[in-house]
């Protein structure tokens, strides 16, 4: 049996959360190398998981790593913010739960193929290997414009507008072609250690659309009913755009602010939340885990 390639994040927390469902379908549309959905099958013996992934390397692993669970697991390959409403549309009340575990796996960023950490070989950081979108595209096609949204709208960066320029003149004499180069270059001008994760941060998202996907999730899943919803981030855009919409689920009345009073008819809640606030590891979790640092849960009942 293989071993699961990294370590799976807050998970006592996602096995609590999901404790009293008893049947019915749990969707994982983060798979990745299985650990939550394992341990979730174990637990909840009578559910079935279907586990959405965009990353081959995911899938082909789990065919074997899952191979016991065969009657109650099912593999989907996609992004999840389009496959969610596929199987929404498909399952409909059968759906009691759903896993949402966002960010890149640590295998993915250990392996230097891939292109996601600051040590790999090349400029990648595509979860779909399928797609031609990649890192070194972005660097060496993408204009200023753009460049300066990216680092200021995903790496939240005071100097995107710095940065976007000089990665146009580096490139005008010499395109990246290595991470290392261009770790170099962000090394050169930008003496701030911090830079670097917020810059690859900016990039990978812009890659693989992340807010988007996850923008789709909490769209397609706000018709639901008792479901119990449950995402973890790992960045602060990521926290507060699933805090807002928590929040918005929350609301019985949905006029706006300057209302004088209510005319919307003060019956739009659709739930509520099933974390006041964002779970986080335990000190026991971060010895074992240190990237589970910024991990965040939060979790919301569909009523």
């Amino acid at each position: 049996m293989q071993k699961i390639p990294h370590i799976p994040v807050l998970l006592n927390e996602v096995l609590d959360i999901f404790a009293s469902i008893k049947e019915g379908i749990i969707i994982d549309c983060t798979l990745g190398f299985g650990g939550h959905t394992k341990a979730l099958l174990e637990q909840n013996k009578n559910i079935k998981i279907i586990g959405i992934d965009r990353d081959a390397d995911a899938r082909n692993f789990n065919q074997e790593f899952l191979i016991q669970y065969k009657d109650r697991f099912e593999c989907f390959a996609g992004n999840f913010g389009d496959s969610i409403k596929i199987l929404i549309d498909r399952y409909g009340n059968q759906i009691k739960g759903i896993l949402a575990d966002i960010g890149v796996s640590s295998f993915q960023i250990d392996t230097p193929h891939r292109g996601f950490g600051f040590e790999s070989d090349i400029l990648d950081m595509r979860m779909d290997r399928e797609k031609n979108l990649d890192a070194k595209y972005i660097l060496n096609h993408y204009g200023a414009y753009d460049l300066e949204n990216i680092f200021r709208n995903f790496g939240e960066l005071k100097e995107a507008k710095k940065l976007a320029s000089l990665i146009i003149q580096e490139r005008n004499k010499q395109e990246f072609l290595y991470a290392k180069d261009f770790n170099s270059f962000l090394k050169k001008y930008f003496k701030n250690p911090k830079i670097l994760p917020l810059v690859y941060q900016a990039i990978r998202i812009e890659v693989n659309q992340e807010l988007e996907e996850l923008q789709k999730l909490l769209t397609y899943s706000s018709d639901l009913r008792d479901v119990i919803l449950c995402i973890i981030t790992f960045h602060s855009l990521e926290d507060r755009m699933v805090k807002q919409a928590f929040r918005d689920f929350s609301q019985s009345c949905i006029c706006p602010k300057e209302s004088f009073k209510c005319t919307c008819g003060d019956n739009h809640q659709k739930g509520f939340l099933l974390t006041k606030k964002p779970l986080i590891a335990a000190k026991e979790e971060l010895k074992a885990n240190s990237r589970a640092r910024s991990a965040k849960l939060r979790a919301f009942y569909f009523q």
